[in-house]
């Protein structure tokens, strides 16, 4: 295998603003672009995720597409049973005690906050079924992303 040397973030050089002589913060050029979720109540589902801050863009009896912040569409699909209840992905939040406290007052079923190192964290079991962790956000300028 030989040594290699990994570069990783921290050692990643950034682009300098030539007219200022500043580090400028820039947005990732990557994004994930679709998500799917399966739920079993897709009416249910869709108004959580509304009622989360997600914004709705296309919806028949079929599925529903929300998109969240950055631009990545949520489609959810109607399923009789789920073949997973855990999430393949979890939110993350600017603040979470305030995404917490309103969705406990709208009688979702979230947990208790939990503080971390590098996130608070909670989890909520959304009416179709799906179990999904929020994760505060540890990103200091968020105007970047």
């Amino acid at each position: 295998w030989g040594r290699q040397t990994i570069r990783i973030p921290s050692q990643i050089e950034r682009p300098i603003d030539k007219t200022r002589g500043k580090v400028m913060a820039r947005r990732p050029e990557i994004w994930i672009g679709h998500v799917n979720l399966q739920t079993t109540n897709l009416k249910a589902s869709t108004r959580f995720l509304a009622d989360a801050g997600l914004r709705h863009v296309f919806a028949n009896e079929e599925m529903v597409i929300v998109e969240l912040r950055g631009g990545t569409h949520l489609i959810m699909f109607e399923r009789d049973e789920l073949e997973n209840p855990e999430s393949y992905f979890d939110f993350m939040v600017e603040d979470i005690d305030v995404l917490h406290s309103r969705l406990d007052k709208m009688g979702y079923s979230v947990t208790d906050i939990e503080r971390g190192k590098i996130h608070d964290t909670f989890s909520l079991k959304e009416p179709g079924g799906n179990r999904i962790r929020v994760n505060s956000s540890h990103v200091d300028d968020h105007s970047a992303v």
